[in-house]
């Protein structure tokens, strides 16, 4: 045997957990990224009803667009960190195995590829992790801004300014 092909002791199982803590990784983003997600469609549901419903100065209405642009915007990183990741080009994992004949197959789930698997994994988990913090950056700016829009519509109505 090469050193190249001698692993250590318990190397299998370090790689198995890290496989399994790549994976968990990834659904845990995507739970967030779903809930986030229903935060969002709730958040635009109820702006919505607000500004069709109330007398609101053209500036609070302004800032509150601001708002909905943000918020759009997050629910477009949200969908972007739950879009399937498919491999493109060249596929790895399940939509690869998908393709190949059983032969093929066992030889690919036989191979010895999973630290790669590992790493691939981890990319793509911390891919969500970015898309998933970006989104609740605009969302939380989007929050500030309805802040803001709902200040500028109280301090307008107290003046008299509601048209």
């Amino acid at each position: 045997m090469s050193p190249e092909t001698m692993t250590a002791p318990g190397t299998d199982a370090v790689l198995a957990a890290a496989y399994a803590e790549a994976k968990t990784e990834i659904g845990r983003t995507d739970s967030k990224a779903s809930l986030l997600l229903a935060f969002n469609g709730a958040l635009l549901a109820g702006v919505w009803t607000v500004a069709t419903s109330l007398p609101l100065h053209p500036a609070a209405l302004a800032v509150g667009a601001v708002g909905v642009g943000l918020l759009v915007a997050s629910v477009a990183v949200l969908l972007a960190a739950v879009r399937p990741n498919l491999g493109g080009a060249s596929p790895k994992g399940c939509p690869l195995w998908a393709q190949l004949p059983a032969e093929q197959l066992r030889a690919a789930l036989l191979a010895d590829d999973l630290a790669e698997h590992v790493a691939r994994l981890s990319r793509l988990a911390v891919g969500k992790f970015v898309r998933l913090q970006r989104a609740v950056d605009l969302t939380r700016a989007a929050g500030a801004t309805f802040t803001v829009a709902a200040l500028v519509a109280a301090v307008l109505a107290l003046l008299g300014g509601v048209r």
